[in-house]
């Protein structure tokens, strides 16, 4: 085997050896110096890193290998370091240019990725913000499944106005005024609450669309926003549970001195809907004819009466038992109006 080349022979002029203690090589590093540089005033020494292994000759192989393994073979040649007859200095920098203009690249497409996902995510965010607002606001009319089918756009908007046949339903607490007249104010809000809480559990139940509270008076459609099966029976079955529900909360007022009942008026027919108000404060309407039958049904309804039009008697004739109440006169209404009473479900 070849002895190994001095340290000293590696160089060629200019370069010079400043310190190596070849007795202890696992110590050794060697410096460089380009007397040039040193002449001109610029600090150019360069070092090489310690020799790894302890028996390893101080040869140009050993002082170029940047990583071993364990039986001494070099892994990996460092770049800065491969040909001593190269400025290893210009070699170096050549690469560490190389490696800072890619870095500088990569972060510039980082850079302009992250301002493509932050407008990105600040229109989603203002969309989501403006869905939430949305849905608050359709909250108050429709239930929270009807609500969510119009914001996924399973329906039309419902603020634009549009003609679409409904049922619906007013109904109100008999003795309501008298009793507002003479209660406590708490007292009076205690029941509207616990008649509220009560009505407003069976809307969502029969999915209905509440249009607006009344004090004690309420008025709920079917068949908008959302078109659904046989509206105008789902309409009586809501009116018969209300009345069921009232009647448990009867039972509890009286022990308190309050004489309220149940009434309801329901029609069947077209209405014009949609959203009624100014920029800023907006409710969701329905004006017609059949509007104004319920509502005059309903007043003249009698304590847990429900009375309905003609036309929709005919409708439910298999679903409820019914009993003509006459033919009524109507504030509106020129002619009398045939009305029905509703009486109970028919047995399946």
């Amino acid at each position: 085997m070849a002895p190994a080349e001095p340290v000293a022979n590696l160089i060629e002029d200019p370069w010079q050896v400043l310190r190596c203690d070849p007795s202890d090589a696992t110590g050794c590093s060697v410096a460089f110096s380009d007397p040039d540089f040193v002449a001109s005033g610029r600090d150019s020494l360069y070092y090489v890193r310690a020799i790894e292994a302890p028996s390893a000759a101080v040869n140009a192989d050993n002082l170029r290998c940047k990583r071993r393994d364990a039986a001494g073979r070099c892994l990996e040649v460092d770049p800065c370091w491969g040909d001593f007859r190269v400025d290893p200095a210009e070699e170096c920098l050549a690469e560490t240019e190389e490696r800072v203009r890619e870095r500088t690249r990569q972060l510039e497409a980082a850079r302009d990725q992250l301002a493509e996902l932050n407008r990105t995510l600040e229109g989603r965010v203002a969309q989501q913000v403006e869905q939430l607002d949305r849905l608050g606001r359709l909250k108050r009319f429709f239930s929270p499944q009807v609500s969510e089918l119009i914001l996924a756009g399973n329906a039309e908007d419902p603020l634009k106005s549009h003609r679409r046949e409904v049922t619906v339903v007013f109904v109100d607490l008999r003795g309501f005024t008298a009793f507002a007249e003479t209660a406590e104010p708490e007292e009076v809000m205690g029941v509207l609450h616990e008649y509220h809480a009560a009505m407003g559990e069976v809307i969502l139940v029969h999915e209905g669309t509440l249009e607006r509270f009344t004090g004690d008076g309420m008025m709920v459609f079917f068949n908008d926003p959302v078109p659904v099966a046989n509206p105008y029976e789902r309409a009586v079955r809501m009116a018969i549970e209300m009345r069921e529900r009232v009647v448990r909360l009867l039972e509890r007022w009286r022990k308190h001195g309050f004489t309220l009942d149940f009434g309801a008026g329901i029609a069947h027919g077209y209405a014009t809907i949609g959203a009624i108000g100014f920029e800023g404060r907006w409710d969701y309407g329905a004006i017609g004819t059949v509007t104004n039958l319920a509502a005059r049904l309903c007043g003249e309804a009698a304590p847990g009466q429900i009375l309905i039009s003609r036309r929709l008697a005919s409708l439910v004739e298999g679903l409820v038992d019914v009993e003509p109440v006459g033919d009524l006169a109507l504030k509106g209404f020129s002619r009398p109006v045939p009305t029905y009473r509703v009486r109970a479900l028919r047995e399946a």
